[in-house]
């Protein structure tokens, strides 16, 4: 597609604003030719773009559908707040709320261990005995001795 003009108007500067306006004017039927020219050259050069374009007008909006479609498809499964990170976030959110009730658990057990050592005289009693080795008049406790360090036997292997 050619877009050059065979001749370049030269460029005149008018001393007073007047004659610039009048050089407009005298010009004016010539701009529109030239304009005329250029859209007519123009329409015949783009017909068979523009036929083409308008024909497959429907495979064009199909493929710009399915296109969408694809994209839409993947900003859902994968995108910053896709359906991947969902479930990692749910398996996240399971494996915190199991932890938290079991220290909840953990946490009431030793609770009810406290209130019991500050208020039952039984509980004192047995952590007395089993701590501190405190024993009733009569009693003989049986202290059962730690087991030897298991010895691990030395090799070469590591030296080699």
């Amino acid at each position: 597609m050619d877009l050059r003009i065979a001749r370049r108007p030269k460029i005149r500067i008018m001393p007073r604003a007047q004659r610039g306006l009048s050089a407009l004017v005298d010009r004016a039927p010539q701009a529109e030719a030239l304009g005329r020219r250029m859209s007519q050259r123009m329409k015949e050069e783009l017909r068979p773009a523009f036929t083409w374009l308008y024909n497959s007008r429907r495979r064009l909006a199909t493929l710009g559908v399915a296109v969408t479609t694809v994209w839409l498809f993947l900003h859902v499964m994968f995108g910053a707040n896709g359906m991947v990170v969902y479930r990692q976030k749910s398996a996240e959110y399971q494996t915190l709320r199991h932890e938290i009730d079991q220290l909840q658990n953990e946490n009431d057990h030793y609770t009810g261990q406290i209130k019991a050592l500050q208020t039952d005289p039984k509980t004192i009693e047995k952590e007395a005995r089993e701590q501190l080795h405190y024993t009733r008049p009569g009693e003989v406790v049986y202290v059962a001795p730690a087991p030897p360090p298991i010895q691990i036997p030395f090799t070469n292997a590591a030296q080699k």
